[in-house]
């Protein structure tokens, strides 16, 4: 947030990224991280960019170094940073702040769905080239499980996930595991706050030919919309109106193709029955 009214300010104030930098003592692309909100503040600088941006509001001046003191006080999930990636501590962030989480998925359960076995099953995938402890894993576990309460708490985010019916065949860690873990969708998508979309193999082809990604929306209008787009070793942010839009359409688009949520149960049981035989 406080990085989207830095932003505003100084296109108001006509200053380039470069002639910020330099007011704070840094660069263009700190500038860039600044506004984009992935790096931590100190309040001198935010202050120097208001002084450079020509703030005169008092009121507004002090929220703004208010937001820059309360930007930098940790979030409970960064007790996990010694075992999660530096691009990852952004998002995790993002999502606690979100309103409406949309994702689709062709590998795996959302994490915002997972069981704790199917989560562990996925944590001893993703570390196969440096195993990880059993202290280690149980962490990671634990950090997925927490990141679950957005579901949960007492203004509870949506949750819009569209999965591929791969991810229901995938045995990820065991039949039983999986087993376990499609019955407990069944169980989640009847919150009120949870739509689950199946895309079926009989549906063919569709739209979303680059893979995986997560948009997330935010109650604050300051915010704007992320596309969340993981990689092997990184993760893309997006939040040009452009980029946004492509992401949105392609999004709409996959949920016209896929199965209606009233369609999903009996899609599951079918996924467990098969599994069953």
């Amino acid at each position: 947030m406080l990085g989207v009214h830095l932003r505003r300010l100084r296109e108001a104030a006509k200053v380039s990224r470069t002639d910020a930098g330099w007011a704070i003592r840094g660069s263009e692309s700190k500038i860039s991280r600044l506004e984009l909100g992935r790096v931590g503040f100190k309040v001198r600088d935010v202050d120097d960019l208001l002084t450079l941006y020509k703030l005169d509001d008092e009121e507004e001046r002090d929220r703004l170094l208010t937001l820059a003191r309360d930007a930098n006080n940790p979030g409970w999930w960064q007790r996990y940073d010694d075992l999660t990636p530096q691009w990852f501590h952004s998002y995790l962030g993002l999502e606690m702040a979100a309103d409406l989480i949309r994702t689709f998925e062709l590998q795996f359960v959302p994490g915002l769905l997972q069981t704790p076995d199917y989560a562990r099953a996925v944590v001893q995938l993703g570390r196969q080239d440096q195993p990880l402890s059993k202290a280690e894993q149980d962490r990671l576990v634990s950090l997925r499980m927490s990141r679950q309460e957005v579901l949960t708490r007492q203004r509870p985010a949506r949750l819009w996930a569209l999965i591929d019916e791969a991810v229901l065949r995938r045995p990820i860690g065991s039949r039983a595991i999986l087993k376990a873990q499609l019955e407990f969708l069944i169980e989640a998508a009847r919150r009120h706050n949870v739509t689950l979309q199946i895309i079926p193999f009989d549906k063919g082809g569709y739209s979303a030919t680059g893979g995986a990604f997560t948009l997330l929306r935010f109650n604050d209008a300051d915010l704007p919309d992320i596309v969340y787009i993981e990689h092997l070793t990184s993760a893309v942010y997006l939040d040009k109106r452009e980029e946004l839009d492509t992401y949105v359409v392609t999004m709409d688009a996959v949920s016209i193709t896929a199965a209606q949520p009233r369609e999903t149960e009996s899609i599951l049981r079918k996924a467990i029955a098969d599994l069953d035989g």
